[in-house]
């Protein structure tokens, strides 16, 4: 099969490093030039959690290649997508001219992004991956991983039910860690959307990684309600989520009372404590002055809340407050708590 990683910044590079050492020839496409030159000449080099360097992405011996978009030829029959949502309408109509006649674009993106891949290409041709792990690309051609591998998962499905797709893609993300079939996908979105607003949202508010988020009780309080709101809104939506690795977050994480709010005070730094290195992806995006994905993450739970009439007001304030950090009228840290 002809696979490309399109969007290979630190999460896509850590994926290509793994296929690329299992030998799949996965192509690795991004608008970085000194990354494409470093995987192009030196291979990937990823550290942190794992520890290991892959040959260059110079298509010899039967390796994929490093190129930027304006180099992209053949067509594949698996695109996995980790590009920044802001673009998602522009690069799905794009990405349709390099798709096989029956290939996908399998969306390892945060949020809810599906939908709007399927108006421009059609529900047939979108699969969704929420990735339980984290990376940060610390120079060209490296990249730490900050989560166990141990901890690390995938979980796989689409639009459509049994998607004949399905068992292709994933075989080959099994080249890296262990891979669900999700049949209840929209579920097992929204379990890793809450993460994300939690921890996510509340990172790029004050600075911190996720396990300082967890450690200090202010940030670890928002990140509770911030959790409590997405429960509710899908309560209202009728969506069931689903379970992390065998834990049920709602059972763990909902509370009504004072009791019930310290037990999960006190499950929360135990839960995140394999990802505690991870920070925000939008506190770098911060730190390079670009906007970030603040609108694809809390924003849906905002949007979804006012769609059923559930108050999201913890959201809706890190929503705010990140935009204004955006427009350089205030900085991110713990002073915002």
């Amino acid at each position: 099969m002809n696979i490309a990683i399109y969007g290979a910044g630190s999460m896509g590079t850590v994926l290509g490093a793994y296929l690329n050492r299992a030998g799949i020839a996965a192509d690795l496409v991004t608008r970085d030039t000194a990354h494409i030159a470093a995987l192009k000449t030196a291979g990937a080099r990823i550290g942190g959690t794992a520890s290991f360097t892959v040959p260059p992405f110079d298509g010899a011996g039967g390796r994929g290649l490093a190129l930027l978009p304006a180099e992209m030829q053949k067509q594949y029959d698996v695109i996995f997508l980790l590009t920044k949502q802001l673009e998602n309408a522009a690069v799905a109509v794009m990405l349709q001219n390099f798709l096989t006649a029956n290939g996908v674009v399998c969306t390892l993106q945060n949020g809810i992004p599906e939908p709007l891949l399927a108006e421009a290409l059609g529900p047939s041709r979108v699969l969704g991956c929420m990735c339980a792990w984290g990376a940060v690309k610390t120079g060209p051609g490296m990249v730490e991983l900050t989560s166990e591998p141990d901890s690390m998962s995938f979980g796989l499905g689409g639009l459509e039910d049994n998607h004949p797709m399905l068992p292709a893609v994933k075989t080959i993300l099994e080249k890296m860690c262990h891979v669900d079939v999700e049949h209840n996908f929209i579920g097992v979105r929204w379990s890793k959307l809450l993460i994300n607003a939690a921890f996510s949202g509340m990172s790029a508010v004050t600075g911190w990684n996720f396990g300082m988020v967890a450690a200090h009780k202010k940030s670890r309080d928002c990140a509770l309600y911030v959790i409590k709101e997405c429960i509710e809104v899908c309560r209202a939506a009728g969506v069931r989520i689903e379970p992390v690795q065998g834990k049920d977050i709602v059972r763990l994480m909902y509370f009504n009372n004072p009791l019930q709010k310290l037990k999960a005070s006190l499950i929360l730094p135990i839960a995140i404590r394999k990802h505690r290195a991870i920070t925000s992806s939008m506190l770098q995006d911060l730190d390079r002055g670009r906007p970030c994905e603040i609108d694809a993450i809390n924003g849906v739970v905002s949007s979804w809340g006012k769609k059923y009439h559930v108050p999201t007001p913890v959201n809706d304030w890190i929503i705010s407050m990140i935009h204004t950090i955006e427009k350089g009228q205030l900085g991110y840290g713990p002073h915002n708590l």
